[in-house]
């Protein structure tokens, strides 16, 4: 195993190591693009993804490329920076030390003076990992474009069925976990059905299509108050949404689900009900909370190992007697915070203080031009919170021909009703030559 080089120039600098190019590692390798330090981004993907829009490219108003960006173009300016594709394998404390497995060289390792872990999370089956294979969650790009081609062929499928409880299997859709991502994707998915497709097959009429909501608990957008509850849930009624609230899944399997003893027929599922942190508490010994999260300082690092940081959905940070929201805004502002703190390390200045989170709010979309807001007592629904989320949702894109492409599907959407990526897109099957016959 051999040791991930440092060039000539960098050797008496510190290097400091982010591990993921999510909100939190891109908020954090930015605040240090002028630090006299060696920065290297470690990441498995090439790209940083805008995942709170990740739901418009499984129900294909958007393109994959309208909300991701190359990490390197994104940090070009950043020239103490290094960019290596690489995934985690393990951390060495006491030898500062990560194991990586690096794509195209195998297992190597990385010596580092100050580390930033920022991982994010994954899936979460509650224990029942035998659901994935039927109910694929929605995290990264591929799970977009997969969802995506599943439900657009799903409707192909249909067009072409002639056994009538096989196409209302292929036309029902349903989405297990009625938080923000299964709102929005269910809403999205209903005015796709509704108004994109409506006039474009000839033996089916897709506004027959079916789209089942479940929630486990007793009303969607558990997290926001129950009146904005009460009005996402009105909205996804008059959009043509089943919502199931009280509703636990006991299986999921090829054919569909089953709740309480009955079976719901369909032939897409998709899990939008919870997530988990990575191993990254196991990678670093150190105590996580029930969730699997890391329990961090008030700077955001690990009790006994000042020099490694945790931010984002990874770490739990206290404030107020309770654990900080899972969400993007979270994590940006601890990045930032945190290349605050390592800049003053490295020039020898006073550290600042406690983090502290400013919230601006939570936010859901229900279909086109309505959406639920909370931030502290002010709560807005509609229209007004619609543009509020559309504003703030371009303006943290990472670059600025996201932005642009982005405004601009989203005005050619909302005035022609016609999704800007409906392609099925699938891995090829590869079948056998045909042997060739020589003369």
């Amino acid at each position: 195993m051999s040791e991930i080089p440092i060039t000539s120039e960098s050797k008496s600098q510190p290097v400091i190591a982010i591990v993921g190019a999510g909100f939190g590692g891109l908020a954090a390798a930015k605040g240090l693009r002028k630090q006299n330090a060696r920065v290297v981004l470690i990441d498995r993907t090439n790209h940083h993804l805008f995942q709170p829009l990740l739901y418009q490219v499984a129900t294909a108003t958007l393109a994959p490329a309208d909300i991701a960006a190359p990490i390197r173009q994104v940090l070009a300016r950043n020239k103490n920076t290094e960019v290596i594709l690489a995934e985690v394998r393990g951390i060495d404390r006491d030898r500062r030390q990560l194991l990586l497995d690096v794509a195209g060289h195998g297992e190597e390792t990385l010596s580092y003076d100050y580390l930033v872990v920022a991982t994010g999370v994954r899936h979460s089956y509650f224990g029942h990992e035998e659901f994935a294979k039927n109910a694929p969650g929605l995290k990264a790009l591929t799970d977009a474009t997969s969802i995506r081609a599943r439900i657009l062929k799903a409707f192909e499928m249909a067009e072409s069925e002639p056994d009538a409880r096989r196409r209302q299997q292929l036309l029902t859709f349903v989405l297990v976990g009625a938080g923000p991502t299964g709102v929005e994707m269910a809403g999205a998915i209903a005015e796709l059905r509704r108004f994109t497709l409506r006039r474009e097959f000839r033996r089916i009429d897709p506004n027959y299509a079916r789209i089942i909501l479940i929630e486990a608990g007793p009303r969607v957008l558990a997290t926001f108050a129950p009146d904005l509850s009460s009005k996402a849930e009105k909205r996804l009624g008059q959009l043509g949404v089943e919502v199931m609230t009280n509703a636990r899944v006991e299986d999921v399997d090829e054919t569909g689900v089953t709740i309480g003893g009955r079976k719901i027929e369909s032939r897409t599922v998709i899990w939008t009900a919870g997530v988990e942190p990575s191993p990254a508490a196991a990678w670093l010994a150190a105590a996580p909370d029930r969730a699997g999260r890391v329990k961090v300082q008030q700077d955001c690092s690990i009790p006994g190992h000042p020099e490694i940081f945790v931010v984002g959905d990874t770490s739990n940070f206290e404030e107020n007697g309770k654990p900080l929201p899972g969400v993007a805004q979270v994590a940006m502002q601890q990045g930032r915070y945190v290349a605050k703190v390592l800049r003053a390390r490295l020039q020898g200045r006073t550290p600042p203080g406690p983090f502290r989170y400013f919230d601006i709010g939570s936010m859901a979309v229900i279909g086109r031009g309505f959406a639920v807001l909370e931030v502290g007592k002010i709560r807005l629904r509609g229209y007004p919170a619609w543009l509020i989320w559309a504003t703030i949702h371009l303006a943290y894109l990472a670059q600025f021909g996201n932005r642009l492409r982005v405004l601009t599907q989203w005005a050619w959407t909302y005035f022609t009703h016609q999704s800007g990526s409906r392609l099925i897109v699938e891995p090829l099957t590869e079948t056998p030559r045909a042997k060739s016959s020589s003369a």
